[in-house]
Order: structure tokens, then C-alpha cells, then sequence
């Protein structure tokens, strides 16, 4: 579920591509204005002001809002600029080859995208980027991440609600098998396991595992995965890719975990523009 408000029938492009115009016009750039606009249109609406600002201006946007912008506040908002799969394709390629490898980032959002979504990523990755994506994954990760990664992308899941209780529970206990073996993982069954089965499986197999042996899931996968740190890029790439998808059971999720609310966080930990738009893509103003 989105978190953004939804649209509002009141709302012109063309009148937001105008405002944002003269948001960069004088000396400096009127932020609260960008933050505004942008941080209150989805998808469709993004689209159509960028492409009245093109016809109104005969300039970019994103170009413009990447000359006016500095700090995390112009990656934030690039990223939103992007369509889902330009930000799932530039943060892979970023994360895979830039100046520090973020096998964390790759792994993140490879293994959140359902099987078409990794299709239409490794269409886009080769012309944008001249390389395949099984190259990048294969040259700058090793070891079993590497099988992971390359199979996960290789694989085609099925994606329904549907699921096979008995399949669940052998995976059950294949799994509580892998975590009792004293020389290690069996690497090829925790892979055939994670890289095949559905989300909806896997969601079950989390339950019946829980019931079969009382222990959690995400805690045996943690021996195996370290869990992401959260800083500003992880912040950023979060709010920005599943603002209009899941952020607001991602929300309710972490009340639960955390027993304090995402957007009170989000609130002490940033500050000034920034934290006004990663708030407008949590649906708040505080």
C-alpha cells in the first residue's frame, strides 16, 4: 500500500512544471517548493511534469533538479525521479561497481523484485550499462552470495498466492537440518530453497518452521546474511523505491518490531528539506 496521499484532482502539470521553473529562477533555488511538488505526485503525475517542463522549457528536469539540488536531498530526489526500473538498475550497478562494493544493496534488491521485475531489469541493465547483469554479479561477489545471487537472478518463480503445504514442510525441515550441521551450511539446498520457491511460499515456510521447531526463521537466516545497516543511502533507496508499493505495511511493521513509528525516526535522524521530502514519501508532515 502506498503511503503517498493520493492524487488530487486539482492538480495541473503543467501548473507544476511552471512552479518548479520558477523555483530555480534568482539566486538559489526554492527548495521548499521542489520538496513540495515532487514530494506529493506519484508516478503518472512525475512523468507528465517532466514531460511539460520539457515542452514548456526545452530542458530536462532531472538535469535541472541535479544542477539546483546538493546532498542527500538531490540523491533522494533523483532517485524518485527515476522509473522503478531505472532505480533498480542504477542502484545495482552503483552498488556493484562503484568506489565501495554493497553486496548488502545488490542482494537487497534482487531478492525483493518477483521473477518479471528481474527480467525487465537484466533488459534494461545490458544497453544502459554495456555489460550483462550475471557479469557484474559474477566478477565483484564470490563464493556462495555469488551462487546465490546468479541463481536467484536465473530462476523463474512462480509468483501466485498459491502453495503446497507439503513442499513447505519438507523445506521445514531441510532447513532445521542445514542449521543443526556442525561443518557448516549445505549451501546448494539453502540456495535451491531461496532462490525457488514463491514469496507466498516462502512466507509459509517462516510459519511452519516457527511451529515445527520454535525457533524464527529470519533468525537462522541471519547466521547466514548479515541484516542491512541503515544509514542515509539504505534510507534513501527504501522511501524512494516502495514509497508508492509497501511502504505503509513497512511502517506497521516496524512499529511492531521497533515499538516506535518510522516517520518519528525518520523525524530525529534528519533534518531541513531532506527530512521534509523523505517525510512527504512517508505521508506525513510531522
Amino acid at each position: 500500500m502506498s503511503a503517498l496521499p493520493k492524487p488530487s484532482m486539482q492538480t495541473s502539470s503543467r501548473d507544476d512544471a511552471v512552479q518548479l521553473n520558477r523555483a530555480f529562477k534568482g539566486l538559489g533555488c526554492d527548495t521548499a517548493v521542489v520538496v513540495n511538488v515532487l514530494g506529493n505526485r506519484n508516478a503518472s503525475q512525475r512523468d507528465s511534469i517532466q514531460q511539460e517542463y520539457e515542452t514548456l522549457f526545452s530542458d530536462d528536469l532531472k538535469k535541472q533538479l541535479a544542477l539546483e539540488l546538493h546532498g542527500h536531498l538531490k540523491k533522494a530526489v533523483l532517485l524518485w525521479m527515476k522509473s522503478p526500473v531505472e532505480r533498480d538498475v542504477t542502484t545495482l550497478r552503483q552498488a556493484l561497481t562503484g568506489p565501495i562494493i554493497d553486496i548488502k544493496t545488490a542482494t537487497e534488491i534482487i531478492c525483493t523484485r518477483i521473477s518479471s521485475q528481474i527480467r525487465q531489469i537484466k533488459q534494461v541493465y545490458t544497453p544502459t550499462f554495456g555489460t550483462l547483469l550475471e557479469y557484474d554479479i559474477g566478477y565483484h561477489t564470490s563464493g556462495d552470495h555469488r551462487k546465490f545471487l546468479l541463481a536467484y537472478i536465473d530462476t523463474t518463480r512462480y509468483d501466485g498466492p498459491e502453495i503446497e503445504r507439503v513442499l513447505v514442510e519438507e523445506d521445514a525441515i531441510a532447513i532445521s537440518k542445514i542449521e543443526v550441521k556442525k561443518s557448516g551450511m549445505d549451501e546448494s539446498t539453502f540456495i535451491q530453497i531461496f532462490t525457488e520457491r514463491s514469496s507466498a511460499h516462502l512466507a509459509a515456510l517462516a510459519s511452519a518452521y516457527h511451529t515445527m521447531f520454535r525457533k524464527e526463521l529470519r533468525k537462522m537466516l541471519r547466521k547466514a546474511m548479515k541484516g542491512l545497516g541503515t544509514d542515509d543511502s539504505t534510507l534513501i533507496r527504501i522511501l524512494a523505491t516502495r514509497a508508492e508499493i509497501d511502504l505503509q505495511k513497512i511502517k506497521e511493521d516496524y512499529l511492531k518490531r521497533y515499538k516506535r513509528p518510522l516517520v518519528e525516526v525518520v523525524h530525529s535522524d534528519t533534518s531541513g528539506y531532506y527530512r521534509a521530502f523523505l517525510l512527504s514519501l512517508l505521508g506525513s508532515k510531522f
